[in-house]
């Protein structure tokens, strides 16, 4: 009954961050699946790949829906990064479990920092920003659909720079989601902002198209490898998180999002904290 409770709280948090945020949510999955709900961390590490792709797959939807999603790039960019996801994949099984938590112990640990470095920059005075609203990307200007990377017709052109970008960027994500369970919305986010050149609310809303094939895939290479999470709990987890990201989407041009990823970035340091306190000592 405490294992069901932890895995409901866990999801609401997991979901409204991925929801409202675009990403974030799905780097607590593992820990909540390792030290609250008693799983391996190779079983956590695929569970993690459910609770994160169902949850950006419907968030997805309903941010489709409300309009700011670009689904082209998002398809492009998630279908780019999942080679990156298969590489990762089958990378996980191959090393141990306590080099596993501890390579997802720093990767928590640079999130929460660049979650902190984005929260003090946003909160920097208006001269000193990037933009105008309060972010520390530039302004740009709103997307055109026909504004593509590379053409074929009717002659050969190539934004080489933006394609070099997006390939580098996408395989990163997809080899973190493989190899960790993680889902990259905190690379994805950044990553379409200024290799796209797409403003936030698209921005949030498009990667969650990311997240969910570069999941799915990771979770496709994964499958009958290693030892099954518990997947009772897995599914609870999934369903807290995916109602979670339902009402985190509507709500994000509601909400104060800065408020809510200064509370999110507190909470993502100190598990990072326990996190590595946990997992570090164990490559002693």
């Amino acid at each position: 009954m405490l294992d069901l409770l932890l895995a409901v709280a866990a999801g609401g948090l997991i979901g409204l961050s991925m929801g409202a945020l675009g990403g974030g949510g799905s780097i607590l999955a593992v820990p909540v699946l390792v030290y609250a709900l008693g799983q391996s961390p190779v079983q956590a590490t695929t569970g993690s790949l459910v609770v994160v792709g169902v949850t950006a797959l419907i968030g997805a939807v309903t941010a489709h829906r409300a309009g700011n999603v670009l689904l082209g790039r998002g398809l492009t960019f998630g279908l780019v990064a999942i080679g990156g996801a298969a590489v990762g994949a089958k990378a996980s099984v191959l090393v141990s479990e306590a080099v596993l938590l501890a390579a997802f112990a720093v990767l928590m640990l640079v999130v929460g920092g660049m979650m902190a470095v984005r929260q003090v920059r946003a909160h920097r005075p208006a001269g000193d920003q990037g933009s105008d609203d309060g972010s520390e990307f530039p302004r740009v200007p709103r997307p055109t659909l026909d504004d593509p990377i590379i053409t074929f017709s009717p002659t050969f052109t190539c934004q080489c720079p933006r394609a070099l970008k997006v390939l580098v960027t996408a395989t990163v994500v997809g080899l973190l989601t493989g190899f960790l369970g993680v889902g990259g919305g905190f690379l994805v986010v950044p990553a379409l902002l200024l290799a796209l050149a797409l403003p936030m609310e698209y921005a949030t809303g498009t990667s969650l198209v990311v997240i969910a094939l570069t999941s799915a895939a990771a979770l496709a290479v994964r499958a009958g490898v290693g030892s099954a999470p518990d997947w009772g709990l897995v599914l609870a987890l999934t369903a807290v998180s995916a109602l979670g990201g339902f009402l985190g989407a509507r709500l994000a041009d509601r909400i104060d999002t800065n408020r809510l990823s200064a509370a999110f970035t507190v909470l993502v340091l100190a598990v990072a904290v326990y996190t590595a306190a946990r997992a570090l000592p164990a490559l002693v």
